[in-house]
């Protein structure tokens, strides 16, 4: 039986050697690429692959959301992220947003392909590194350690709004995406700098570097 896979970021080098790596085995077929989580959840709604392997850190759209998405859209599509940040909070993220697995980009090769094969039985797949981490984080968590992620603060209509301002589009940009007036966006935005208690947008876009909404490479 032949695993259908959809591969999405926006490293061109990155993506093109996964596509090689994965054609390469006999029973899997990559059936779209995309370079942004925007176009993604589209292609993935419309293709309905096996798999779907998404970089969390994309334009306009990062891969958490489009996770979230992909599965309200596609239930049957089952998520696997693979990334730079190996913080707990960006892991806690993807798995509530849907992903069945988690790796770091570091890890790529030969992992990617045992963790497609997992995700698509209908498991979990967490490389060593992140289970540790993520068992961390929930005992801190339990004993009061950690704080709170600041993100749950913001509706999902706010993290869009957030993602696209740190992209540097303006009000009307934004408007247009999203199908909103720019004074609604201003209105969003200067909720989602209240909540974040943060009072300018270089601040806002150190903030989404913090949570991997955004990267810097």
């Amino acid at each position: 039986m032949t695993i259908t896979i959809f591969l999405a970021d926006d490293h061109n080098v990155l993506r093109d050697s996964l596509r090689f790596l994965l054609d390469a085995q006999p029973d899997f077929q990559v059936v779209g690429v995309a370079d942004n989580g925007r176009d993604a959840a589209q292609q993935v709604e419309r293709l309905h692959p096996d798999v779907a392997v998404l970089d969390i850190a994309m334009p306009e759209m990062n891969g958490i959301r489009a996770a979230e998405h992909i599965r309200r859209a596609c239930p049957e599509t089952q998520v696997l992220i693979l990334s730079m940040h190996r913080t707990p909070e960006h892991i806690s993220q993807a798995l509530q947003a849907g992903a069945r697995g988690y790796l770091l980009k570091e890890s790529a090769g030969d992992e990617v392909i045992e963790a497609i094969r997992v995700v698509h039985a209908g498991n979990r797949y967490l490389s060593q590194s992140i289970s540790d981490a993520v068992l961390d984080y929930y005992v801190n968590l339990h004993q009061g350690e950690t704080a709170p992620d600041p993100l749950e603060n913001l509706t999902p209509r706010e993290r869009e709004v957030l993602e696209l301002l740190v992209q540097g589009k303006s009000s009307s940009e934004i408007g247009g995406q999203l199908s909103l007036s720019p004074r609604t966006v201003d209105t969003y935005r200067s909720r989602i700098m209240q909540k974040l208690d943060i009072p300018n947008l270089p601040g806002l876009v150190k903030f989404a570097i913090r949570h991997g909404l955004i990267s810097l490479e």
